[in-house]
């Protein structure tokens, strides 16, 4: 349908829609394809252009026990984060996409509203309310931050999917003595699975990158990527950060592109 509608556009219109969105494509792209190629530096400082190519850095990356375990805490916040953002913002977009709704917009606004607080505001808040809970140092508490954070990316995506379903279909299900669970599970979520694929990649992709929150609430066993990246910056020029930035870069546009073929191929 929307492709439809925009095909009806004059060509006057599409040719220059088709600058902007190519103009910030480049924009969105060329950082990453002037930083990326420095991790294959192998001089231990940013140059470029570069003398040699080496793979020095991305072998210290995965082999010193440092840059590993923050790996391997961003991957075990990223998807218990993601579990239940996409949980949470799933449930959340089905209660909201429904007209009856008590306070309806108020709502959708606070469940979007960490999207627009600012993240050092809302990192401040979450450590002020999480010292008597004991949460500070955690990875609850980390997972919870990233949660927040996450879950409107979610709720977002799902709600789009939802304006195009047709709830009749639940109805009939019902109408056949299906439970809501079971309806759930059998006739919408495979329906709205795009939605929330999309919205799980986002969520994933939004607390492994994340770092300001990080710093608040997390302690030194729940070091992630991107503060260990952060502290290298301010303490240690080291081209292992390009190195890891790297790593986040290609597991996200993997992510990204799975879902893509998914999608299309549904």
């Amino acid at each position: 349908m929307g492709r439809r509608v925009y095909t009806e556009f004059p060509a006057y219109i599409r040719i220059p829609l088709h600058g902007f969105v190519g103009i910030a494509l480049v924009l969105l792209m060329l950082p990453l394809a002037v930083a990326l190629p420095i991790s294959f530096n192998a001089d231990p400082w940013f140059t470029y252009p570069f003398r040699a190519v080496s793979l020095r850095w991305f072998e210290q990356l995965f082999s010193s026990p440092l840059w590993t375990g923050a790996m391997i805490n961003s991957l075990v916040i990223a998807i218990s984060t993601t579990v239940v953002a996409t949980t949470l913002g799933t449930l959340a977009a089905i209660g909201l996409v429904n007209p009856r709704f008590p306070f309806r917009t108020a709502v959708m606004a606070l469940a979007i509203s960490p999207m627009i607080v600012p993240v050092v505001v809302l990192g401040l808040g979450l450590f002020i309310f999480f010292s008597p809970l004991g949460l500070n140092y955690s990875y609850a508490g980390v997972v919870i931050a990233h949660t927040i954070l996450a879950s409107p990316f979610v709720v977002i995506t799902v709600t789009a999917t939802l304006t195009r379903f047709d709830f009749n279909l639940m109805r009939a299900a019902a109408g056949l003595g299906a439970g809501r669970v079971t309806a759930f599970r059998t006739v919408m979520l495979p329906i709205i699975a795009p939605g929330v694929a999309a919205g799980a990649v986002f969520a994933f992709a939004s607390s492994f990158d994340e770092v300001v929150m990080v710093l608040f609430i997390a302690g030194p066993q729940q070091r992630t990527l991107p503060k260990q990246m952060f502290t290298g910056l301010r303490e240690q020029l080291d081209p292992t950060i390009l190195a890891g930035a790297a790593v986040m870069i290609i597991l996200t546009s993997c992510l990204m592109a799975a879902v893509y073929n998914a999608n299309k191929n549904r």
